[in-house]
């Protein structure tokens, strides 16, 4: 599979002045800033207090905690517990997966063609 270069020129992101898009879970609320590219979607993502995905995503992603904590749930059962400072990342199809904090979370999500199978 040939891809062509996506050529972004060198550019600084305020995420301070980005509006927040809403995003209602099954319990809690996620806000989402968002800065899209043909084929790449760059996000920071604020899950509140008691927050759970309404869905299982087998979308890959890069994930990076920038605060607080969050845990992915795997659809077999397994959990992970991500803190301020870890990461994961997963190509597309790879797994279906979904996330859930207790107290707050705020992430650095990264995906696009780049992560499909």
């Amino acid at each position: 599979m040939t891809h062509s270069a996506l050529q972004i020129p060198f550019q600084v992101t305020d995420w301070n002045i980005h509006s927040s898009e809403e995003h209602p879970g099954e319990t809690g609320t996620s806000w989402w800033k968002t800065v899209q590219y043909p084929g790449l979607r760059i996000r920071q993502v604020i899950y509140s207090k008691n927050y759970k995905a309404d869905h299982w995503c087998r979308k890959g992603h890069l994930v990076f905690c920038i605060a607080g904590a969050f845990t992915s749930e795997m659809e077999d059962g397994t959990e992970v517990i991500l803190r301020e400072g870890m990461s994961y990342h997963v190509s597309d199809e790879l797994s279906s997966h979904r996330s859930h904090t207790t107290e707050g979370a705020t992430l650095l999500i990264i995906d696009g063609d780049f992560l499909k199978s």
